[in-house]
């Protein structure tokens, strides 16, 4: 696991109501990938892709009526170290179990084509869409996973098998299609 020596630590004061304003401020700082880490405090290393998206907090937080305060740091012992470094992890490790949670349910999907047999290109298409979405997806959790966690190597090997699976049904969706002279959409025999 990779060692983060200083962090950003991000202090949110916002009207209590209405809600939508600290919904909003919430959702931004989500969307950057800060961890919560009790009584309204959020973290983030000090670092990109992070550092860059503060002032975008910011400006939603005055927007909204509210401010937040930035501080940088550095923890003064192994165990506030180990505290921020923990609580960034839990966050990191929720969305990597979230992604291959995703990945089952994409190669679960793909099985059940296989078995209905259907092997449309629509259905190629659509499931095409959804391994593009997982590969933004892990984009963005790659680049915020800056632990260098097991779970993003298991996500990873997780997004190789959903691509290869998908390939399985293409061969079979354009087999499927082919014209009698063996003719595959898009005008070739062989691809």
């Amino acid at each position: 696991m990779t060692e983060v020596s200083s962090w950003i630590l991000l202090l949110p004061s916002l009207p209590s109501e209405p809600s939508r304003h600290r919904v909003a401020v919430w959702r931004e700082l989500r969307r950057l990938g800060a961890a919560p880490i009790g009584s309204g405090a959020w973290l983030l290393p000090n670092s990109e892709p992070f550092a860059g998206g503060v002032e975008r907090v910011q400006a939603v937080a005055v927007r909204e009526g509210g401010t937040i305060a930035v501080l940088d740091g550095t923890p003064r012992d192994a165990m506030a170290a180990d505290t921020l470094r923990t609580a960034f992890a839990r966050v990191r490790i929720d969305e990597w179990t979230e992604f291959l949670d995703e990945c089952r349910k994409f190669m679960a999907e793909i099985d059940k084509e296989f078995a209905k047999e259907k092997f449309t290109l629509g259905e190629l298409e659509e499931e095409e869409q959804s391994l593009e979405r997982l590969k933004r997806w892990f984009g963005t959790l790659l680049e915020r996973d800056v632990l260098g966690l097991q779970e993003a190597t298991d996500a990873a090997a997780a997004l190789a098998r959903c691509e290869a699976r998908l390939g399985e049904y293409a061969e079979r969706v354009l087999d499927e299609n082919a014209g009698p002279d063996g003719t595959r959409p898009g005008g070739s025999a062989s691809w």
